[in-house]
């Protein structure tokens, strides 16, 4: 393999540039994004950079010699220009500025996008958060007083919720299901760190749809909701998820699903072609489904197994870590690994739910499959790592005895 090309210059783009210089490739590397913006950090655009309490240059990817002077990565910069299709084929790019790029091997990490409300398009006062010049023109708005409507109630929805009520603002979030968080963290859970909204003066109205929106002069005023209720704003943000950037996948022979479908190594159906990161939906052989992991960790660990996979095509798939994310929301730091959806009963190992600060063991039978630490960093961590060796001894469990040699026959 001669040249290899990264699109996606966000956190798993990187990751993959580190993870095949790591593994010995020393060819051309080319890392190809759609943002004039070398890589940065986005779990802070919700919250500290949200907040103006640290700059655009804080939350840079590269480490010192990664990006101005000295290069250890040795990488192509291609930014500002996002992919426009891919031929399969002959592992051909072809960017938007009509560019071509042929490699002998592609890593596909373009991310994914928030999802909009057509109904509220091109309206002055409605934003998504996904960007960095997402956050810098909603940061603008947050002023003290401001009424600020938050449609869903996902980790941006609800760290977006923190950090505008701590600057001043009037914040009301509109959350269709029972209970936000709900999915991740399971129902009982998610309905003990729900009641921080309340707490910290944030109107949490949940279980209903938005009915209708008045706008006027290109902004919005208010909402009605579906149970007749009326809901001024000054400032909309849409925060109902996102979806995977493959639009411009759709003919190039990849199998698509939600994401790019890959093995358990991030392999896709065409040889020298791997994905990863938000885009990338991953066989779980568990469950046996194809799943995407939106989370930082993800991001960081995932790469290095895709590109292995890639640079070593007969390289056998390796146990991953059990899930993990984190969010900060009201001054509790949330932490979780493991699934929710194999749990049958969650039991609280230490702390005081009602107090915000406790630990709690989802399990399946006598077996262990998550953990949830809210204010617990330590007991979390202790857990996490039970549970990322538990994974690993089930998978070494499952690999086939290797057959005798002739020495030992």
């Amino acid at each position: 393999m001669q040249t290899l090309a990264i699109v996606g210059a966000s956190l798993a783009g990187i990751s993959a540039a580190r993870a095949a210089r790591a593994q010995g490739f020393a060819g051309r590397l080319i890392l190809i994004g759609d943002e004039p913006h070398r890589p940065y950090d986005r779990p802070p655009l919700s919250k500290d950079f949200l907040a103006g309490k640290i700059r655009p240059e804080d939350l840079s990817l590269e480490s010192p010699g990664e990006g101005g002077g000295p290069d250890p990565l040795q990488v192509e910069w291609l930014l500002g220009s996002a992919a426009r299709s891919l031929d399969a084929a002959s592992l051909t790019v072809t960017l938007d500025n009509g560019t071509d790029i042929k490699a002998d091997g592609v890593v596909i990490a373009t991310g994914a996008s928030a999802r909009t409300l057509p109904e509220l398009a091109g309206l002055a006062n409605v934003f998504t958060l996904r960007s960095l010049d997402d956050a810098q023109d909603l940061a603008a708005e947050l002023v003290p007083g401001t009424r600020l409507v938050i449609i869903g109630a996902g980790f941006i929805g609800a760290e977006v919720a923190s950090t505008a009520r701590a600057l001043g603002a009037e914040v009301t979030v509109v959350c269709s299901g029972t209970v936000p968080l709900s999915r991740p963290l399971g129902t009982e859970m998610a309905a003990t760190l729900a009641a921080l909204y309340g707490i910290n003066g944030v109107e949490l109205i949940c279980d209903v749809a938005v009915d209708s929106y008045y706008s006027g002069e290109g902004v919005v005023s208010g909402l009605r909701l579906a149970n007749g209720r009326y809901v001024p704003a000054d400032v909309v943000l849409v925060a109902i998820g996102a979806v995977p950037n493959t639009a411009w996948l759709a003919s190039s022979g990849l199998e698509l699903g939600d994401g790019v479908l890959c093995d358990p190594m991030g392999r896709t159906n065409v040889p020298g072609l791997v994905a990863v990161g938000d885009c990338a939906a991953w066989l779980d052989e568990e469950s046996g489904k194809h799943r995407r992991v939106e989370h930082w960790s993800g991001a960081v660990e995932r790469p290095a197994l895709a590109v292995a996979a890639l640079l070593e095509p007969g390289t056998a798939c390796q146990p991953l870590n059990v899930p993990y994310f984190w969010s900060d929301q009201y001054n509790v730091r949330i932490q979780f690994a493991g699934d929710a959806r194999d749990a049958d009963r969650v039991e609280i190992e230490a702390g005081d739910p009602a107090a915000h600060s406790f630990l709690a063991v989802y399990y399946r039978g006598a077996r262990p499959v998550a953990v949830l630490g809210a204010n617990q960093p330590r007991l979390f961590t202790k857990w996490r790592r039970q549970l990322n060796a538990a994974r690993a001894a089930t998978a070494a469990a499952a690999q086939p005895v290797p057959a005798a040699s002739a020495s030992f026959a």
